[in-house]
């Protein structure tokens, strides 16, 4: 899936108290590395250093629009110098930011958000309602070519009440407001007669840019007047792209760079064995599927695709696959880092017996399907095809794994072929992801199913304060989808991500790799 959009037991739950005046949990998400590498020991913060970070992303094309921000460079390099009204802690709960509070109306569809008095922007101009109202304005209307257009199109209205306070009012009810808030695209940026400057570098995160070289580096030193505590302990930061893995991993091998993202699955055991080397494990939302589209036959019969939900070995896919870095999926998108994870639910695990059952309910006897997979749906996507055909074929299912080109495979292969793998970032909350991918008719539902019910629980979700109904609605879709979706979800992959034993922080976030791509700001120099 396009770069854009996070295991440990969720469960914490909150109350619609919480919820409104700003401290809704996500779950937890951070876990230790199957191969027992943990998060580094958290000492006590002190300032000083320059911090070196590699990324395995970031283009010549990469600049300063927020509109048009897809890869996690971007998103690191943003996080790094800009400000957000809200964002997901390390703890993996929504927080404040530049909002110290926020609180909605009974029907969740007027929300107020009251900035931090001391906040301001890199050239010392303080940050105020209109600031707020321009940044999100300039994702807005039909001109708007951003991709975070569709998230902030429910805004029906924005108004200033007070320099310090925005009213945003929504076109329906949405208890997950503020959480959209803190995606990665709607920074907020110095306004000027109700615009702003979309190739400004001029933010009001806990640094400031010294220089950009788009594909290559940036630099960044700490704001001095940066106005949250117990944050941005480096005196300097250094951002690099370095595409492939294998430099990637020397360069932190060798002291060129303090920490690095996107740990190779096939090395990392190598990584492990170094003693001045911390590797990350972080098993968040991101997941990868088999899409399946549900109005072509064989897959338009339910039988069929429960079928194959039983003949495919997640075990399997996430030890040979993963290396064990991840977590087996249920047929559904929700992550045990999800508020509203239904782990409850029946398990589905490797039946040969129950695909044949379902194939006979079908009226086959045998089946013979084709799967398109390629390395640019994510990485193993061929071999976890291959793994899939050898266990299915037990069940009498003759599946052909076929390799489509890397080049050109979102464009013509995804959502054109009628079996594909998928690889999908997730989404912080269920409606997000919900409406993301499986509402019926969105641009990105990828098998093009459509269910009544579920539709139904969707809207009526969006909008219910009450913690106990809402849970019990996103439970009900997730059963719907594992039990009659047409996408196979077989595994959670983690973000794997290494430093320097030098390096220290605390819990990591999972929503993101590299601590929710906010480790400049949030780690620090034992």
């Amino acid at each position: 899936m396009k770069y854009d959009d996070d295991v440990t037991e969720s469960g914490l739950l909150i109350s619609r108290r919480q919820l409104l005046k700003g401290a809704a949990a996500l779950g937890a998400g951070a876990m230790l590395s199957p191969l027992g590498s943990g998060i580094a020991q958290a000492s006590t913060p002190k300032r000083g250093g320059t911090f070196r970070i590699g990324y395995g992303h970031g283009n010549t094309t990469d600049g300063y629009d927020p509109a048009v921000w897809d890869n996690g460079y971007s998103q690191a390099f943003a996080h790094a110098r800009e400000g957000y009204l809200t964002e997901v802690s390390n703890t993996n709960q929504l927080a404040p930011s530049l909002s110290d509070s926020w609180e909605a109306s009974p029907d969740a569809k007027t929300w107020t958000f009251h900035l931090n008095a001391n906040a301001e922007f890199h050239n010392g101009k303080s940050v105020t309602a209109q600031d707020v109202i321009a940044s999100i304005n300039y994702h807005r209307g039909e001109e708007s070519t951003s991709a975070a257009k569709p998230i902030v199109e429910p805004i029906s209205n924005m108004k200033a009440a007070g320099e310090k306070t925005v009213v945003f009012e929504l076109s329906a009810g949405n208890a997950d407001f503020p959480f959209i808030m803190s995606d990665y695209h709607l920074a907020i940026r110095p306004s000027k007669d109700g615009k702003i400057d979309p190739s400004g570098n001029i933010g009001c995160g806990a640094y400031k840019v010294v220089s950009f070289d788009p594909g290559v580096r940036a630099v960044l030193e700490r704001y001095e007047n940066f106005y949250r505590d117990g944050r941005a302990w480096f005196d300097r930061v250094e951002i690099l792209s370095i595409l492939d893995g294998a430099a990637r991993q020397n360069a932190l091998l060798t002291g060129e760079i303090d920490a690095m993202d996107q740990v190779d699955l096939n090395t990392v055991h190598l990584m492990k064995r170094r003693p001045d080397v911390t590797v990350l494990s972080t098993t968040g939302t991101q997941h990868y599927t088999f899409a399946m589209d549900s109005r072509a036959a064989p897959y338009s019969d339910n039988n069929v695709r429960l079928a194959l939900k039983y003949a495919v070995d997640r075990e399997e896919l996430v030890q040979k696959i993963l290396n064990g870095y991840g977590a087996v999926g249920n047929d559904h998108p929700i992550a045990t880092a999800n508020r509203y994870h239904a782990g409850e639910l029946e398990q589905h695990a490797y039946d040969a017996d129950k695909a044949k059952f379902y194939l006979k309910k079908a009226g086959m006897d045998k089946l013979e399907v084709t799967l398109s997979a390629a390395d640019a749906a994510f990485t193993g996507a061929v071999d976890a095809g291959v793994l899939f055909a050898e266990k299915a074929n037990a069940a009498g299912i003759d599946l052909k794994v076929q390799r489509e080109p890397n080049d050109g495979y979102w464009s013509n292969v995804w959502m054109k072929k009628p079996f594909c793998a998928v690889y999908w970032g997730g989404r912080p909350t269920e409606d997000w992801m919900f409406s993301t991918a499986y509402a019926e008719g969105v641009a990105w539902n990828d098998t093009f199913w459509s269910h009544k019910r579920f539709n139904e629980l969707l809207l009526a979700a969006r909008s219910e304060l009450d913690e106990g109904k809402r849970r019990d609605m996103y439970v009900e879709m997730q059963s719907i989808l594992s039990k009659e979706g047409s996408t196979i979800i077989p595994m959670f992959a983690a973000y794997v991500d290494a430093h320097s034993k030098k390096v220290a922080h605390g819990p990591i976030a999972a929503n993101w790799q590299t601590d929710g791509n906010r480790a400049t700001e949030r780690w620090w120099f034992a």
